[in-house]
């Protein structure tokens, strides 16, 4: 226990970066899209930048959804925390042999 984290990767220091990018083509798509069908860059401008910002909270929303990826051991069960990983849970146990007595 040394105290310090592991260094993160080339791939994990970038990716901020490359959702920053895939936010920015979609709002250049959308913003070149607009401006080809009303020729007026103040609203091509305008829905190219709303295009950025939610397609940015989409992409992150969708991050914190997927999360880290766990390892099978790690897993909690959220009905009964003491069951063993990989088990149904408190759900499916039969009553009778309950160790905690519920």
């Amino acid at each position: 226990m040394s105290g310090q984290s592991p260094t993160p990767s080339w791939r994990d220091k970038m990716r901020p970066v490359e959702l920053l990018v895939m936010a920015a083509v979609f709002g250049v798509f959308v913003g070149a899209f607009v401006f080809m069908g009303t020729r007026e860059w103040g609203l091509a401008l305008i829905m190219a930048a709303v295009a950025f910002i939610a397609s940015l909270v989409i992409l992150a929303t969708l991050l914190i959804a997927v999360g880290p990826k766990i390892g099978g051991d790690e897993r909690v069960d959220p009905v009964d925390p003491a069951a063993p990983s990989g088990s149904a849970g408190s759900v499916h146990r039969d009553p009778r042999t309950d160790p905690h007595g519920h």
